[in-house]
């Protein structure tokens, strides 16, 4: 499969931040978001087959891995390497942009889906697909980037009419003001997270440790 990098370094966002983990990025994505940060994982990329990333994880001192991208589910041969993984007893959390289906993976007891909804300020909210949001679990999450108070409107909307189950993660756009969503999450006493990417305020753009 066609892999963009490989690195260990902190986790930043969800239910697993601060905790160290293996980042499998894949190369490929299906969507253009107006803010997206990895735009170097649409094209860029290694063949590397599963035997090899499998060496390459073990070489680390971590049980926790991320696979993410990109869009993970593009490349059919994701499914495979999940199911190597979990037979070699890693924890997965599989990152996933909400445009596909994720019922074939959602099964997967040991995973932690990881679903991007996505708002208007990144110009690819029309390609959500909502349904989704019915075979989370509960150890799963959802995570809205929120760029403007439109954005914000649109989440609660999608939260009221869906309900979800799972943690929701509301988080602002990097380079925005985090106490503004802030406010407006407390004054409407949303039940949701807020999430701060932390290996951002960390180390910026760059995964240097």
């Amino acid at each position: 499969m066609k892999i963009n990098e490989i690195f260990y370094s902190i986790q930043g966002e969800g239910k697993w931040t601060g905790l160290p983990n293996i980042f499998i990025r894949t190369t490929g994505c299906n969507l253009r978001c107006s803010y997206c940060d990895t735009k170097y994982a649409y094209f860029d990329g290694t063949e590397i087959s599963i035997g090899e990333i499998l060496k390459h994880v073990k070489s680390f001192a971590c049980n926790y891995i991320c696979i993410t991208g990109g869009e993970p589910l593009l490349q059919k041969e994701t499914y495979d390497l999940i199911d190597d993984l979990l037979k070699n007893n890693f924890k997965i959390c599989l990152e996933t942009n909400g445009s596909m289906n994720i019922e074939k993976i959602s099964d997967k007891k040991s995973i932690l889906i990881s679903l991007d909804i996505k708002c208007p300020s990144s110009k690819m909210h029309k390609k959500n697909y909502l349904e989704n949001i019915s075979f989370l679990k509960k150890k799963d999450q959802i995570k809205f980037i929120i760029g403007n108070q439109d954005d914000y409107s649109y989440a609660k909307i999608v939260i009221k009419k869906y309900n979800p189950i799972s943690d929701i993660y509301l988080q602002p756009v990097w380079g925005t003001d985090p106490k503004i969503l802030a406010k407006w999450i407390l004054n409407d006493n949303l039940n949701v997270n807020l999430g701060l990417q932390l290996h951002k305020i960390l180390w910026g753009d760059t995964k240097e440790i």
